[in-house]
């Protein structure tokens, strides 16, 4: 048992180191890109992902509204008797 728990941290921490060495700051790049003046907003700039994200987004959005909307009139409508 006490050799597993070794093993086990072992290659824990040769994970764990690696995984820091192989990080690459792309602060700089990041920067140029959402700097640029080409017309689209901030949240738009990343591409395609932050438009789908953005897209989605709003489409919930709208059918929760409408959803919301559609059931407060539903419920002030007066029951009908049986």
């Amino acid at each position: 048992v006490y050799l597993l728990f070794q093993a086990l941290r072992q290659i824990s921490q040769r994970t764990i180191s690696t995984a820091s060495r192989r990080h690459v700051n792309r602060v700089s790049e990041n920067q140029k890109l959402f700097q640029e003046d080409n017309g689209l907003p901030v949240h738009l700039k990343g591409g395609a992902k932050d438009s789908l994200l953005y897209r989605t987004t709003a489409g919930l959005t709208a059918f929760g509204t409408m959803y919301a909307v559609y059931y407060l009139l539903v419920s002030s409508m007066p029951k009908k008797p049986n």
